[in-house]
Formats: structure tokens, C-alpha cells, sequence
């Protein structure tokens, strides 16, 4: 696979060869990108985050939908994680390109069947208009520039190919207000009473929060951002509000409906939970045009 990715390379670019990974030299590392290497490097978390995340039967039909059949496709993975995507939705791709900052979940994605590359997504190794989809699954809030990692993603996308993301959080609907705010930061000091919540140790929640940089009051993204960055690339831009439930009826317009605690941090903001700018999260599928070079 060595010998084919290598045609997809910027000429001059220097690679090493890491475990199962091409590795790619971070001149600058942020915060972000340190944080997102050290958590999805811990083995037991992004195993715990390949088994438990994103891999559900309405996560599989909504991205099913939006992708098609990508047979025999060149497929890149911006922040793939332990491989998520591939994991849950299986097929048969030409060519599957992981790119992440963490060694240990390449490795994992690597097992699954992707060609694996450590690199920083604001400055990918990559020439121009080479791939046929291009996929970003709740990556753009683990990035501090998300509008650079959106452009430099879409940079990749060949004409007729597609670019699509989800599960980032929509500004509009976790911009809390008030008291509705008050309850947001006081949930971490609930759940560690309680014990509830994804993460198992302080450690592990600690470095979880500090890698969803843009997963926060007044974060997130916007229709209007996919729309400004990618429509003078090229692209038709749809963007689809969605509660998570739901699989390939979203891409028909149907959000569904968030459960309680978020529809309440909604009416709290002063905001109608139930209107498109409260969905929880934004899928974005954006088509290039032919004729664009």
C-alpha cells in the first residue's frame, strides 16, 4: 500500500516509516494536537472509544446515505481515530487513508485496514484533488483552526468527489445562557458524585475535555461556515441538523428530538428546542463540481 499512497505525496516531502504508520514531521505543535496525541494514544481510551463511539445503527445508515457506495474510491480519514468509520461501515475502498495525531490509535486503525499517517490536518503532506471522499467524523471541534482543517480537507477533494462531516457541535444549540450555563459547569461536579459519565477515572475525563477544544458554550460549528469555506472551492454545500438518533432520515430534512437535559439548557438559553439551531450537531455533505479544477 507504501507504493501507492507515495504517488499521493507532495513531491519533497519527507516521511519515516513509525510502527505501522507514515509519520510526518509537526512543526508546530498546538495544545490541541498534544492533548488529542496523548488521549487517543492511550491504548485502553481509544479502545474503549473504537467500541463504545460513533458506532451505532443510526450513525452506520446516516453515513451510508451520505457517502454511497465507495467501492474501489480513494477514501481519506481526517482524524480517524482507532478507525471508526471503517469499523462501523465496513466496504471495500481502494485505498483507506487514517490521518490522526496519535500513534497508538493509528495502530489500531492500521489493524482494521486503513493506510495510516501521522500528520497536523492544517498541513497535510497531501498534492491537490486526489481523493474521492474526504470524511471528518468529530474531528473539526478536537482542531483549534477549524476552519483551516476544513479548507486544507476539502484541498484533497477530486472534482465530482465529496467532502463530509458530523458530529461536531452546532454553536446555536450549546450556547448557553444564564442559569442554563451555571448548570452546564456544574455537571462535571455531578457525574463525579454520581459516577455517571463516559469517562472512568479523573485523568481520563481531564484529557478528554481538554482535546474537544470548540465542544463548549459559544463553540461549534455553523451552516454559515460550511457554506463561506467551501462554496468558492467548488462545492455544493448541504447541512443537515441532527439529535444523533437518527440514520439516513436525516439527510431528509428530519432532526429528531434531543433528550431532556439539552432541550432544557435550550429554554433555559431563552431558545426554541426544537428549532433547527438546537439540533445538536451539524452533518455536513458537500459535493464538488466537475468542472472545478
Amino acid at each position: 500500500m507504501e507504493a501507492t499512497i507515495n504517488s499521493f505525496f507532495k513531491p519533497g516531502i519527507k516521511v519515516k516509516k513509525t510502527g505501522s504508520y507514515l509519520e510526518f514531521e509537526i512543526e508546530n505543535p498546538t495544545k490541541a494536537i498534544d492533548a488529542n496525541a496523548y488521549y487517543f494514544g492511550n491504548f485502553e481510551w481509544a479502545e474503549e472509544y473504537l467500541i463504545y463511539c460513533h458506532r451505532n445503527d443510526a450513525f452506520k445508515t446516516r453515513w451510508s446515505a451520505a457517502l454511497g457506495d465507495w467501492t474501489d474510491k480513494v477514501i481519506v480519514d481526517i482524524g480517524c481515530g482507532p478507525g471508526n468509520i471503517f469499523a462501523t461501515l465496513k466496504g471495500k475502498p481502494k485505498m483507506l487513508i487514517g490521518i490522526d495525531v496519535a500513534p497508538q490509535s493509528l495502530e489500531i486503525a492500521a489493524e482494521l485496514g486503513y493506510t495510516t499517517v501521522l500528520a497536523d490536518a492544517t498541513h497535510l503532506p497531501f498534492i491537490s484533488g486526489f481523493a474521492d471522499v474526504v470524511t471528518l467524523n468529530a474531528a473539526l471541534h478536537h482542531c483549534e483552526d477549524m476552519d483551516a482543517v476544513l479548507k486544507e480537507a476539502a484541498r484533497l477533494v477530486k472534482p465530482g468527489g465529496l467532502i463530509v462531516t458530523d458530529h461536531d457541535p452546532q454553536l446555536s444549540a450549546w450556547d448557553y445562557k444564564g442559569i442554563a450555563k451555571l448548570l452546564w459547569n456544574f455537571r462535571l461536579f455531578y457525574y463525579k458524585i454520581i459516577g455517571h459519565g463516559f469517562h472512568k477515572t479523573n485523568n481520563q475525563q481531564l484529557w478528554g475535555l481538554a482535546c474537544e477544544i470548540h465542544h463548549k458554550p459559544g463553540h461549534g460549528v455553523t451552516k454559515d461556515m460550511f457554506k463561506k469555506l467551501l462554496e468558492p472551492m467548488g462545492f455544493k454545500v448541504n447541512v443537515f441538523p441532527h439529535n444523533h438518533e437518527l440514520g439516513a432520515e436525516v439527510l431528509q430534512g428530519n432532526k429528531g428530538k434531543a433528550s431532556f437535559k439539552y432541550r432544557l439548557g435550550n429554554l433555559l438559553s431563552g431558545r426554541n428546542p426544537d428549532a433547527d439551531t438546537s439540533a445538536l450537531s451539524l452533518m455536513c455533505v458537500a459535493k464538488k463540481d466537475l468542472m472545478v479544477a
